[in-house]
C-alpha cells in the first residue's frame, strides 16, 4: 500500500483508445484502484497496472445504475486507505460526467484530487463525420445540452433561447426523448428543414450515423437502428457532414436522409 491516498478524475474520451491522452495513460499506470464507467473500452482499462483493481461503477440510460452517493463513498474509502484512485469516466469528467459533484465531495472530505480532461463525445462525434460545430459562415458557437430531461427527468433546457441563439446544438443523452426534443425545437420556431445528425457509438468500430432534418431525424434514426450512446447534432453546420468520410476503422457509413 502507498501513503498519501488521492483521487484522479480522468476523462477516457469518446471510445477510441487512441483518443486517450498521454496524461490519462500515466494516471492509469499509477493507479491502485480504477473506478470506471460501463462505456470505457477494455483496451483503455488495459493501460492500468496488472495489480490494480478494476471496479465497474457504470451509469447508462435505461439500465440499472450505480448510485452516485455509493461512488463517492467508494472513492473516499479507497483514498483514505492510502490508495491512488482513478475515477475513469467516458468523455470528459466535467461535461455531463458528474465530475463537479465528485470533486466537491472529495474537497469536503479533505482528499487530494486531480482532474485530467478528456475528449468529450459532443465534439468527437460531429468531427467523426465531418461536422464542424463552429463555422465562420454557419455557426458562431456551440451549445452542449443534455436531452435526458426530455423524457421527464429534471428541468428541460430553455429550447426557445437555444433556438434564438442560432448556435450548433449538441445534445447528449437525447435518444429516449428524441420525439419531445423535436417537438420542443419546432415549437420554439426552428424550421423543420434544419439539418440534424445522429451519431451512435462515435469513434468506435461500431460507429453508425444518419444525417436527416429536424422533421425526419427521429424516424431515420429508428430505421437505422441507432441506439444510445448517441449524440444528436442540430444546426446549419450539419449540412457539411461527409457521408463517405474515412474513419480508419470498419464503421457503418453515415447515411443521408434529407
Amino acid at each position: 500500500m502507498r501513503s498519501g491516498g488521492r483521487v484522479i478524475l480522468v476523462g477516457a474520451g469518446p471510445g477510441d483508445p487512441e483518443l486517450l491522452t498521454l496524461k490519462a495513460v500515466r494516471a492509469l499506470r499509477e493507479a491502485d484502484v480504477v473506478l470506471h464507467d460501463d462505456l470505457v473500452a477494455w483496451e483503455i482499462l488495459a493501460f492500468a497496472r496488472p495489480v490494480a483493481r478494476r471496479i465497474a461503477v457504470g451509469k447508462r440510460g435505461g439500465c440499472q445504475s450505480t448510485p452516485q452517493a455509493f461512488i463517492e463513498q467508494l472513492m473516499l474509502r479507497e483514498a483514505r486507505a492510502g490508495h491512488v484512485v482513478v475515477r475513469l469516466k467516458g468523455g470528459d469528467p466535467f461535461v455531463f460526467g458528474r465530475g463537479g459533484e465528485e470533486i466537491a465531495a472529495l474537497h469536503a472530505a479533505g482528499i487530494a484530487v486531480e482532474v485530467i480532461p478528456g475528449v468529450t463525445s459532443g465534439l468527437a462525434a460531429p468531427a467523426a463525420i465531418g461536422i464542424p460545430v463552429t463555422h465562420r459562415a454557419l455557426a458562431h458557437g456551440v451549445a452542449l445540452v443534455t436531452g435526458h430531461s426530455a423524457d421527464g427527468d429534471g428541468t428541460p433546457p430553455d429550447w426557445d433561447a437555444l433556438v434564438r441563439s442560432r448556435l450548433t446544438l449538441v445534445i447528449y443523452m437525447g435518444m429516449a426523448g428524441a420525439d419531445a426534443i423535436r417537438a420542443s425545437l419546432l415549437a420554439a420556431g426552428m424550421k423543420g428543414s434544419m439539418p440534424v445528425a445522429v451519431i451512435s457509438n462515435a469513434t468506435r468500430a461500431e460507429q453508425a450515423s444518419i444525417v436527416a432534418t429536424l422533421d425526419t431525424f427521429v424516424e431515420a434514426a429508428r430505421a437505422g437502428r441507432l441506439r444510445s450512446p448517441a449524440i444528436i447534432v442540430v444546426g446549419d453546420a450539419v449540412g457539411l457532414a461527409s457521408v463517405d468520410l474515412a474513419h480508419g476503422m470498419p464503421a457503418i457509413p453515415t447515411r443521408a436522409v434529407m
